[in-house]
């Protein structure tokens, strides 16, 4: 176990608002002002939140609420808001995640699907990253017949800086199982995830 590790979440927080105290002041800016004083601090904290993908598995998430099932029948949860942060930039980026798997013997709670999408966006990440980890946690967790899993974001490293385009999203997806095989199923939840809904 290293320095780090043996720190309790508050420690860890103090030393990041220490490090944001300096990060302030080399950026310009003077910490003592009155509407400085805290944000070393609150930021530190938000940090700490905005990273709880770290202290969070996504495994477990699922396997919290696994219940028997004998269909088989695609299963779709779709527009699940996500914020991540960019690891290149530190920079966040948001969006929706829409989930379809095909079970085989075993459902999960609807909401854990929900979590599970915070466990892995909630760290510095990369779009593609996120979508793959989806969806082999719940192909793994369910023991699926399939999993599909569509992402779809706008990131503020591309709006915020650099070429600066307000407009673009991207969109990700990653197949296993059956979805990797069957085009007719991925034209299936592709269906179930356009368009309005409810």
């Amino acid at each position: 176990m290293n320095d780090i590790e043996k720190l309790t979440d508050e420690e860890r927080i103090e030393r990041i608002a220490a490090h944001m105290d300096a990060i302030i002041g080399l950026l310009g800016d003077d910490t003592s002002r009155e509407g400085l004083k805290k944000t070393p601090l609150r930021a530190a904290k938000a940090l700490w939140y905005l990273t709880s993908g770290y202290r969070t598995d996504a495994s477990q998430v699922i396997q919290q609420a696994l219940f028997a099932h004998d269909g088989s029948q695609m299963i779709v949860v779709r527009d699940i808001e996500f914020y991540s942060l960019c690891e290149h930039h530190v920079l966040p980026f948001f969006g929706t995640v829409s989930i379809g798997y095909l079970p085989q013997g075993k459902i999960v709670g609807l909401s854990k699907l929900a979590r599970c999408v915070e466990a892995v966006a909630r760290k510095l990440q990369v779009q593609e990253r996120i979508t793959a980890e989806l969806c082999r946690s719940v192909m793994r967790e369910l023991d699926a017949a399939g999993v599909m899993v569509v992402c779809k974001a706008r990131h503020l490293c591309m709006q915020m800086r650099g070429v600066e385009k307000q407009n673009a999203v991207t969109v990700t997806s990653h197949s296993e199982g059956r979805f990797a095989t069957d085009s007719v199923l991925r034209a299936e939840f592709l269906q179930a995830i356009s368009g309005p809904c409810c």
